[in-house]
């Protein structure tokens, strides 16, 4: 901890913070129809943008209100706190927490020091448990932090607060854009006054594999597997390996521009578009690697396996239960619109090329303004 600051005092949590423990046996009766469960609070993200209906059914009964601090006490480590702004039941791994004296510690600050660095290795340090470790209001009441003020609180939630509606403003943009994004690829991606066109007529689907290749022992490559795909359109680090040493699945040859789409469950998106390839690149088996005729041809395929229709048409046809998949076969059947004129097609790309950069870009800003907002809040209260 460090240097305590003047008219600054050290307080434990369970001081100054009580564990609301509401229970709302028939909320249909009460009007409460939001049921929030661990999945529905966002990492690193106050605000609850989803929720479950009580319609629906749930066995939750632990209620909160507007104004409380909801921290997840399982998986510490996956940093979920939200801040209620609407009544509700939650999730039993779900923590309620609320100031016991407003003129002691400001609620609106409470949050905050629930998102510091300290709280949650404190968090993490006191949780038990091997699959699914927990911790508990017992153990977190005895977590000690620097309490400012009330004036600095103030000051101090102020600005906080301000950064947070800063990093909202660009996910609401982002959410909105990607509307756009989806609206246009059904614009242009699927518009029946164009020439219907199956994906194998103006594209090879694993054309290459590594067995056509040199494959002498010092032959070197990257690996792309399934789970170097961090999220849809983004890719990790990549494993450098020597023929001889490979993984047996490596045998996807990637070419630059080339479309990877994972024949495991498709609908999860877990698909990328590669730029330039630098060494040489081998992809797994679980990948179906799509090389367009050219750029435009490749940019229309890549953005139509975003949109509804593809996803629906992946789930009518995979097969299996535990890995279910589709076959590149199937894939290179699917069916989009491409006009006749070549100007045309490479308008349409470039227009969904823009609008797919411009969501990349707004969510840079998203994750600096997340880091900023780490940092002020390690910086102003951790």
């Amino acid at each position: 901890m460090r240097r305590l600051k003047p008219g600054w005092k050290i307080v434990k949590f369970g001081d100054v913070v009580k564990n609301v423990n509401l229970v709302e046996r028939d909320p249909k009766a009460k009007g409460i129809e939001r049921v929030v469960g661990l999945e529905h609070i966002d990492l690193e993200n106050l605000h609850i943008r989803h929720w479950d209906s009580y319609e629906d059914g749930t066995s939750f009964t632990r209620k909160f209100m507007p104004g409380q601090t909801l921290f997840g006490k399982r998986r510490a480590y996956q940093r979920k706190v939200a801040y209620a702004e609407f009544e509700g039941i939650c999730s039993g791994d779900i923590l309620t927490f609320e100031s016991k004296d407003t003129n002691v510690l400001l609620r609106e600050l409470l949050p905050f020091i629930c998102q510091s660095d300290a709280f949650f290795h404190h968090a993490l340090n006191t949780s038990a448990g091997s699959l699914s470790p927990r911790t508990s209001w017992t153990a977190l009441k005895d977590f000690q932090f620097q309490l400012p003020p009330l004036d600095e609180q103030k000051r101090i939630a102020e600005i906080l607060w301000a950064a947070d509606e800063a990093v909202e403003c660009n996910v609401l943009l982002k959410n909105a854009v990607h509307a756009f994004y989806i609206s246009s690829i059904e614009t242009y991606c699927f518009d029946k006054r164009h020439n219907a066109v199956i994906i194998e007529k103006i594209a090879d689907i694993n054309k290459e594999t590594l067995s056509v290749l040199k494959t002498a022992k010092n032959y070197q490559f990257e690996y792309l597997d399934i789970g170097s795909v961090l999220a849809p359109k983004e890719i990790g680090k990549l494993a450098i390996y020597n023929f001889s040493d490979a993984p047996s699945r490596a045998r996807r040859v990637v070419r630059d521009f080339d479309i990877l789409l994972s024949t495991v469950r498709p609908n999860l998106q877990s698909f990328i578009r590669i730029g330039k390839v630098g060494r040489e690149l081998i992809a797994s088996t679980g990948f179906a690697v799509i090389s367009p005729m050219d750029y435009a041809f490749g940019s229309i395929v890549f953005h139509s396996f975003f949109s509804k229709r593809f996803s629906q048409y992946c789930d009518a046809r995979v097969t299996g239960t535990s890995y279910p998949a589709i076959t590149a076969k199937d894939i290179g059947k699917f069916t989009i619109f491409i006009p006749s004129e070549r100007n045309e097609i490479q308008r349409i790309a470039r227009i969904l090329d823009l609008i797919d950069q411009s969501i990349r870009q707004i969510e840079t800003y998203i994750c600096a303004g997340k880091e900023m907002n780490k940092v002020l809040i390690d910086e102003l209260i951790g």
